[in-house]
């Protein structure tokens, strides 16, 4: 690594497999990453169990799935760690000791804790663990002494929440916790293919890194456009058009892509044709990350023996961690 004294810490609530939303968003910046960087890559189940409480066996299920994603896009175990949340206590016990330092009002403050109770239709019932996740992510981070996070600019204020734990921390016991910065997403998040602003596996409206050759095509087909494009030779929009949306995510071809817009912007281009083009874009990309899951999956004691090794290096960074932050506060009884 060419920067081995600096970690970052990354990951994924294991609740469904992860689609192309992911692998623009988050996926290939991280492998990219791991070359350069101490990568620490969070499962993190105990943050998916706070919505999912009700149905362990939904997040259970689905760590091995991520896992296999992660695989499958070039994630290398030798250069990078893969580490399952709830095997890590130290991250609990951060969290208990990191609650003391947050008020009620200022997690209520939280924009993305309120945009996500909003979503997901809470209002006052909201379940205390899903409230204080920022908390927990912050333990997440601290755990490893992450100096970098990649995220989306919508997890700007959980870096920030967690900036103000560590200062807080060191202020009142002793300087030992790494104060993180935000690394920005390269990429937007990706639009579902029904033009709603979130793909997700629950509104279906996304295309996952196990899906055939099939269901992408079949997905695509169904890709909203313009639905004023009714014939051929109308003239199209390609803003809000998802096709180019995705066009513009994948397609190497840049000048290309620019030339698609004007010829559908006059008329002349069908849209069969064009979402044709994007199944080819989408194949040249994807099909190879599917052959390298499809391959993984043949051996999965070996993907889990991953996952554990990965787990077990991570906790030995999380009890260093741990150790310092009980010296700190003097409860090295």
């Amino acid at each position: 690594m060419t920067n081995p004294t600096k970690r970052i810490l990354t990951g994924d609530r294991p609740t469904g497999p992860l689609h192309i939303g992911h692998y623009v968003g988050s996926l290939k910046n991280r492998v990219a990453l791991q070359h350069e960087y101490e990568s620490y890559i969070l499962l993190a189940d105990v943050q998916a169990m706070t919505d999912n409480f009700d149905n362990p066996a939904k997040v259970r299920d689905n760590v091995m799935e991520v896992a296999l994603d992660y695989l499958a896009v070039g994630l290398d175990p030798q250069l990078c760690t893969f580490v399952v949340q709830s095997q890590i206590p130290e991250i609990a016990e951060l969290t208990v000791f990191y609650l003391n330092l947050v008020t009620v009002s200022h997690l209520r403050q939280n924009p993305t804790v309120k945009t996500e109770i909003a979503q997901k239709g809470y209002g006052e019932s909201v379940p205390a663990g899903f409230f204080v996740y920022p908390v927990s992510q912050a333990a997440d981070i601290t755990a490893f002494g992450a100096h970098l996070v990649p995220v989306g600019d919508d997890q700007l204020p959980m870096i920030e929440q967690t900036r103000e734990i560590v200062r807080r921390f060191n202020h009142l016991y002793a300087p030992v916790l790494v104060e993180p910065k935000e690394m920005l997403s390269p990429v937007s998040r990706l639009p579902g293919l029904d033009g709603a602003a979130k793909m997700s596996k629950s509104l279906g409206n996304a295309i996952y890194l196990k899906d055939t050759a099939d269901e992408l095509r079949q997905k695509v087909m169904s890709m909203y456009t313009d639905p004023n494009h009714l014939r051929v030779e109308d003239p199209g929009q390609v803003e809000g058009n998802m096709v180019f949306t995705y066009l513009d995510a994948f397609d190497p071809d840049k000048d290309g892509v620019e030339a698609l817009k004007e010829y559908y912007r006059r008329g002349g281009l069908g849209d069969v044709k064009l979402k044709r083009h994007l199944i080819e874009v989408l194949e040249a990309e994807l099909g190879p990350v599917r052959a390298r899951r499809l391959e993984f999956a043949q051996d999965m004691d070996a993907v889990r023996q991953i996952v554990r090794e990965g787990t077990a290096r991570g906790r030995e960074v999380a009890a260093q961690t741990m150790k310092a932050v009980r010296d700190a506060m003097g409860l090295n009884y």
